[in-house]
């Protein structure tokens, strides 16, 4: 029941998603900070990257409330020297994510990679074998670039059906077992099933749901993280 709901609100959220801005803003913002301080001379920091959606781009969400703000204040909290740039962009796909890894690369040479993406990619049709294949090179990309990937996994609409339900979503387990990186299988485990989780178009997580996305993050981006030196 619960992966139900959430398929549906996927449904409706993915088209809400490409009308938003706040993501862009999100990025313009956080990325030249983080590249300052990844490239500066004082104390180079190693860089998390997340590329991702309107979930992770804080869709609907006041400045600086989504869970990727807050991973970047619990890193700070606990003392492990990371900086954070969000480079999630509402509507994205992983045909976008794919076309910008490598300017990201290059700019921030970063230590970790969260991707969060493939749920547009079921509203826009894209072939199942399409997604896979930008997900893969997303992630290729990453280690060739030396970046430990961290893969957020996502389920899409029944209205595809079952077959296509089951695959896609097994597709992040593939990739996963594929290049030996560390998966999420839901994002947003435990806010599916609860209506006040949710925005008022029941589509995006609240600001009081944001914890709960980190700490379904947390526990697999944890054990990649050192503290006071890069890869």
């Amino acid at each position: 029941m619960v992966k139900r709901s959430l398929k549906v609100r996927l449904v409706s959220s993915g088209v809400a998603a490409l009308k938003a801005t706040l993501g862009a803003v999100v990025l313009a913002t956080t990325l030249p900070l983080a590249a300052h301080a990844a490239n500066s001379p004082e104390a180079p920091k190693p860089v998390i990257v997340v590329l991702g959606d309107s979930i992770s781009a804080e869709y609907g969400l006041p400045h600086d409330t989504g869970w990727v703000a807050l991973m970047r204040q619990r890193l700070a909290s606990e003392r492990i020297d990371y900086s954070v740039a969000n480079a999630s962009i509402s509507g994205d796909t992983t045909s976008g994510g794919r076309a910008r890894m490598p300017e990201l690369m290059q700019r921030l040479k970063p230590s970790i990679v969260i991707v969060e993406l493939g749920a547009n990619d079921a509203l826009r049709g894209v072939p199942l074998a399409t997604t896979q294949d930008n997900l893969r090179t997303i992630i290729e990309q990453a280690q060739q670039g030396h970046a430990k990937v961290v893969l957020v996994g996502m389920y899409v609409p029944p209205n595809y059906g079952p077959d296509y339900t089951q695959k896609f979503h097994g597709l992040y387990g593939e990739l996963a077992k594929e290049f030996q990186v560390p998966l999420v299988p839901f994002l947003l485990a435990g806010i599916a099933d609860k209506p006040d989780m949710f925005q008022a178009d029941q589509l995006h997580p609240t600001q009081q749901a944001q914890p709960v996305l980190l700490n379904n993050v947390w526990p697999t981006l944890k054990p990649l993280l050192h503290t006071g030196s890069s890869h």
